[in-house]
């Protein structure tokens, strides 16, 4: 479609800034003109939007490793986008580009940006906003470069039904270690287990959790793949074996807290297991290794092809939705990667 189709651009702006858990009062939803692209650019047609628990930081104004989004602002996020009129050389009308075109159905986007072109015969567009994108890079270059579990190594992963986590456990089998995904609820405990091919697969929310993951890991945990934080941390911590590798990617459990944990004592004794068993704890964000993006396309498409790395999606419809869906995301109410269709 022309922009002479496009009546306006329906987007979602950060209305206030959360205290605690944010409420559907801090988005509101606008109406404005369709941009006008300039040379150079190119005018996409968002259809799919990615939710992400990063978001949640980007509503704060404080110090992040990325900018935080503006009172007014559209909100941040990765999409699956239709290039509707170009002024790039190298862009056509009708592409179909993973952008960063945000909570709206209509975006501007500087044409040297849009680098991968996305086709559906190798794999569903949606993949892109997850196990073919950036949770699945995430995954890919945090047990690449930090976790590095080696064959019959126990490799325990949090938040494991998630983008990240599923496909983490996945890799980390196909590396031949032994893996325990760690998820909230029996659904997704059973979906772990029997559709992924986790080892073992516990529910968080059992009240003998801890019990049930020192039973699982007999031999100590190897690698533990962080994106959660909270009670879940603590009951891993005493299992680590000596020399243990934790990749830390995200720690969803205190996004909405309004000051983070800590104090002398706590820190202390983090500090000390860190020391006595020789752990490494990095955190990091996936660009910093983005050198890897070609490696991970290549091995990642191949995998997929093959049917050795499964993915799960929840799909919501309409963008309006995208408020409620980012707040049931962040209390893990979803199942698989959240995708809002446009």
């Amino acid at each position: 479609m022309g922009t002479q189709e496009a009546i306006h651009n329906t987007r979602i702006v950060l209305a206030s800034r959360p205290q605690g858990e944010p409420t559907v009062d801090d988005f509101r939803l606008e109406r404005v003109p369709v941009p006008v692209p300039e040379d150079g650019q190119v005018l996409l047609r968002n259809h799919h939007l990615s939710l992400d628990p990063y978001m949640r930081g980007r509503m704060n104004a404080g110090r992040s490793y990325a900018k935080p989004v503006e009172i007014g602002e559209a909100m941040d996020g990765g999409t699956v986008s239709e290039v509707v009129e170009s002024r790039h050389p190298d862009l056509q009308v009708g592409d179909v580009v993973l952008a960063h075109g945000g909570w709206q159905t209509h975006a501007v986007a500087d044409g040297k940006t849009l680098k991968r072109k996305l086709d559906a015969n190798i794999a569903p567009l949606t993949t892109a906003l997850g196990v073919y994108g950036m949770p699945g890079f995430t995954a890919y270059v945090g047990l690449h470069e930090i976790g590095q579990p080696k064959p019959g190594e126990t490799v325990v992963v949090a938040a494991a039904s998630g983008p990240v986590g599923a496909t983490v456990g996945q890799i980390a089998k196909l590396q031949g270690a032994r893996t325990v995904g760690i998820a909230g609820g029996e659904r997704k405990r059973t979906y772990l287990h029997d559709e992924l091919g986790f080892d073992l697969a516990l529910d968080h929310r059992a009240p003998d959790f801890a019990a049930q993951l020192r039973a699982a890991c007999p031999d100590g945990i190897d690698v533990y793949f962080e994106n959660v934080g909270g009670t879940v941390f603590d009951a891993v911590v005493p299992l680590l074996n000596d020399f243990a590798r934790i990749p830390v990617c995200g720690l969803v459990a205190h996004y909405n807290d309004k000051a983070l944990p800590a104090g002398p004592d706590r820190m202390a004794w983090l500090m000390s297991q860190i020391l006595t068993r020789h752990l490494t704890v990095r955190g990091f964000i996936q660009h910093d290794f983005i050198a890897l993006y070609p490696q991970f396309l290549r091995e990642m498409g191949g995998w997929l092809a093959e049917g050795k790395i499964r993915w799960r999606e929840d799909v919501i419809d309409g963008l309006e939705n995208a408020p409620r869906a980012l707040i049931g995301l962040l209390r893990g109410e979803n199942f698989g990667k959240v995708v809002v269709k446009l």
